[in-house]
């Protein structure tokens, strides 16, 4: 019963929007009304500025993190704590509490790869920047960090229940980025630097 109510509260935690609350705190308009329609820090960056896109970049992270750190806190289950980790991931994705209108998951991936694996996380962040530095292209840094992300956990978690889980996330983040890889392909997506990008 434990390790499915930490399950449950996991997805409830990733359900909490962090850009819709924030906004809403202070009293920006619904981030899904306005730019790209995401509710993630890249939109509430173009919409409301750095200091509303720095809190739901926190928030977005946290509650990717919290969570995981909590099941392995009370279970010690790499099982549990992988089962927690896509739970909070898929709230951010499809949450309860906003109709199933989530963001697309970089930042809460990024905050359950911290749980999961510190090092794992450290070499998805080096690939997210230099990619991002190569290319500048947000979308397709979050993808290539996210493919590499099963590889890193492997590697430094040596854990084949983790490596599972962060098969699965990845497939259900570059799900979510399918509109941006379509528009890099035709070269059409914004670039980090630019006025529609950021």
């Amino acid at each position: 019963m434990l390790d499915l109510a930490l399950i449950l509260l996991a997805y409830l935690v990733g359900s909490v929007s962090s850009a819709i609350v924030v906004c809403r705190l202070m009293r920006l308009g619904d981030p899904r009304q306005g730019g790209s329609g995401n509710p993630g820090a890249t939109n509430v960056l173009r919409l409301a500025g750095k200091g509303p896109a720095a809190a739901t970049l926190v928030g977005d992270w946290l509650k990717g993190t919290v969570p995981v750190a909590l099941a392995w806190a009370l279970t010690g289950d790499p099982v549990v704590a992988g089962a927690a980790g896509l739970a909070a991931f898929f709230g951010h994705l499809f949450p309860v509490f906003f109709r199933f209108q989530g963001g697309k998951g970089v930042a809460t991936g990024f905050g359950v790869l911290l749980a999961w694996s510190p090092a794992a996380l450290v070499a998805a962040a080096a690939t997210w920047l230099g990619i991002a530095a190569a290319f500048r292209y947000s979308s397709l840094a979050a993808v290539v960090a996210f493919a590499m992300a099963p590889i890193y956990v492997l590697w430094l978690a040596q854990s084949p229940v983790l490596t599972a889980a962060a098969a699965l996330l990845t497939i259900a983040l570059v799900w979510r980025h399918r509109d941006n890889i379509v528009r890099l392909a035709a070269g059409e997506e914004s670039r980090i630097g630019s006025s529609s990008g950021l």
